[in-house]
């Protein structure tokens, strides 16, 4: 029983951790490349979606090192879903409503979409490749090479780069960017290890799945820099990166984050598990961008339609797995 205590204190220890160092990395990696002159739209697509995702990223790296590939798979698909419905319908609640630009919207979500039916006809195998996690990585630069054309006449091109903090940040140096990112990048690395460890000994534990265990409660933990980061986007009237984040975040779960532990440790996946909550999460992210397409509006009742598709999962995905005996 101690044991099991421990293990619980040491994953929320580590969820906590990882989204500080995460936080750290960040914003310190952001504030350098201001530095060298990149611009601040392309700072928003690529290091605000593909930062928030250090976390899956790193997960992903040391659980297939670890040998736990159905943990990389759970965190990353569930992070996706986790963020397209929770944190997206959170957003309205907290920020009031704010306008979507429809074509805008309806292409990007469609790259998501399109990069979940590619997960899916991997995992359909039964195993990643090393061609399979190269051909995921590649696919993330068409995508935003799609988001880039559909978004650079209407995207809001003056992103305060002090968004992860408060803007009266001082300048600092290069170097110093340069030791507090990698500082960053060093926590979430161990708190990363700390993590599936303990996940890993839960599994065993209550005689759960790995998968199911990231897939429900890991995601959750690994989804809340992207709330923490829309939200202060928000309420600083930055509408295209908040929804950019969100769309781009899960578009890199689907793409890089699931396949850069699989490039180096490529590993086996539980088929008869992983795919039907894949399969799920396609027919979830279909509604999402359909809806909000048609709507053109995000507002509290469609936060909260938001939300309930993320609760639904629970039972739905419960009562599913419970006829194939899982639990």
């Amino acid at each position: 029983m101690l044991d099991t205590i421990i293990a619980f204190i040491i994953l929320i220890g580590g969820i906590i951790l990882i989204l500080f160092s995460s936080k750290l990395a960040v914003k310190h990696s952001i504030f350098l490349a201001s530095c060298f002159g990149v611009s601040s739209f392309i700072i928003g697509i690529t290091m605000v979606s593909i930062g928030t995702d250090i976390s899956e990223i790193f997960n992903s790296i040391i659980s297939c090192y670890l040998g736990h590939g159905d943990i990389n798979v759970g965190d990353s698909v569930g992070s996706g879903l986790s963020q397209l419905t929770l944190i997206f319908g959170i957003l309205p609640i907290v920020c009031g409503k704010f306008f979507v630009n429809r074509r805008q919207f309806l292409i990007i979500g469609s790259c998501n979409v399109l990069a979940l039916i590619l997960i899916y006809t991997v995992i359909e195998k039964g195993y990643f490749t090393h061609l399979d996690s190269l051909f995921l990585i590649l696919s993330l630069f068409f995508y935003l090479l799609v988001t880039f054309n559909v978004t650079k006449d209407g995207v809001d091109k003056h992103v305060n780069l002090m968004i992860l903090d408060s803007p009266d940040q001082p300048v600092r140096s290069k170097l110093y960017y340069l030791i507090f990112a990698m500082i960053g990048f060093l926590g979430v690395t161990f708190s990363s290890i700390l993590i599936i460890q303990s996940i890993v000994y839960l599994s065993d534990k209550f005689n759960v799945e790995e998968f199911l265990f990231s897939f429900f409660l890991l995601s959750l933990g690994t989804s809340l820099p992207e709330l923490s980061v829309d939200i202060t986007a928000l309420k600083k009237k930055h509408y295209d990166l908040a929804i950019g984040d969100i769309i781009g975040s899960c578009i890199v779960d689907s793409t890089l984050s699931i396949a850069i532990g699989n490039l180096f440790f490529p590993q086996p996946v539980t088929v008869n598990i992983v795919a039907p909550a894949i399969i799920y999460s396609i027919c979830i992210s279909l509604i999402v961008v359909v809806v909000l397409s048609k709507r053109q509006i995000m507002d509290k009742k469609l936060g909260i339609f938001f939300i309930m598709l993320f609760l639904i999962t629970i039972p739905v995905l419960f009562v599913f797995y419970s006829s194939m005996h899982i639990f």
